[in-house]
């Protein structure tokens, strides 16, 4: 019997693949909780932003987050399957025509503005 190791990998992997993570899009305003440690206390800290880009990758999957703060524009990527994220909040769709929103990072105010997808 010959065993595959992607198929070892893949089984080892499926145990820590979470099942409550909301169907995220390219466009979507999520708010996602992490967990940080600070000292020996442990809290949940929010962050908001609009996904710019996703990296499917069975458990390595990673979506790029962006908000501007402070006239800063501030990207974060999240795996998304780590233990710290604690829940994902779908806020607003947006409706896009791109895989990936890059072309943000060099729009300013209102320009950055994405057309609202409204769901029935």
């Amino acid at each position: 019997m010959i065993i595959n190791k992607t198929d070892i990998i893949k089984n080892i992997e499926n145990k820590y693949l979470k099942t409550d993570i909301p169907e995220l899009e390219i466009g979507d305003t999520i708010q996602i909780g992490v967990l940080i440690q600070e000292g020996n206390k442990e809290r949940i800290q929010f962050s908001e932003g609009v996904i710019i880009a996703i990296h499917k990758s069975n458990l390595n999957t990673t979506i790029t987050l962006r908000r501007v703060f402070q006239g800063i524009g501030v990207e974060k990527v999240y795996l998304i399957h780590s233990p710290r994220i604690t829940n994902m909040r779908i806020l607003r769709k947006s409706k896009v025509r791109r895989a990936k929103l890059y072309y943000l990072r060099y729009k300013i105010g209102k320009a950055t503005r994405l057309k609202q997808r409204f769901i029935k």
